[in-house]
């Protein structure tokens, strides 16, 4: 079971979920899409937040971090109890887990992708109002990963269609533009440019009248 919750610190509002138990965990921990928090050396659920186009994990909206800085807290047996603890979050592909590690349990490839908050209390009115957005379900973690990489490669597909059409359109006009500049001069030596400038054909009292 996953349970989802919504953020509305936020515009459009954010999705929140974390695993039930730590069987759960390691589910979302194999198929996760984005960012993952928990608290720094101490056991708790693995709360992910679902970040919206454009947005990074390491820019965060402050509001949208302390509601799940917050959240996993509060879903931290020993975590809850404390204060001043420090929740760490990294990307979801920074997550590193091998055989000899415990369920739920993960390491990280590259410690400069983790990022802290600390977290000085928990804050009933933040953890009250997101579980009244509360919601469970037995999702195909499965199959929505395997719908996100599809959906992303076609975004990829369609991003590189507009930029060879971009760049075949820049090209053209280069080459148009180069084409103008090599042959400007073309119409000066024309047969009738140069016959308007021969003085063989014109009038005898041609020069009179430039006088």
């Amino acid at each position: 079971m996953v349970y989802y919750f919504t953020s509305n610190v936020v515009k459009p509002s954010a999705y929140i979920y974390m695993g039930k138990d730590k069987v759960e965990n390691e589910d979302l921990i194999k198929y996760g899409w984005d960012e993952d928090f928990h608290v720094d050396n101490l056991s708790s659920a693995h709360v992910y937040v679902r970040l919206r186009d454009g947005e990074t994990w390491d820019a965060i909206e402050k509001d949208l971090l302390v509601d799940c800085a917050q959240l996993t807290k509060a879903n931290s047996i020993e975590g809850n109890k404390k204060d001043n603890i420090t929740v760490i979050y990294t990307p979801w592909s920074n997550l590193k887990k091998d055989g000899s590690m415990a369920v739920g349990q993960v390491g990280f490839k590259d410690q400069k992708k983790v990022k802290k908050i600390h977290v000085a209390a928990r804050e009933n009115p933040i953890v009250n109002r997101l579980n009244k957005t509360r919601t469970e379900s037995y999702p195909n973690l499965l199959q929505e990963k395997e719908d996100r990489l599809k959906e992303l490669r076609q975004r990829d597909r369609v991003n590189q269609q507009a930029r060879a059409k971009e760049e075949a359109r820049i090209a053209k006009e280069r080459k148009e533009k180069k084409w103008e500049k090599e042959h400007a001069y073309d119409d000066m030596f024309s047969e009738d440019a140069l016959a308007a400038q021969s003085n063989q054909d014109r009038d005898p009292n041609w020069e009179d009248d430039f006088m």
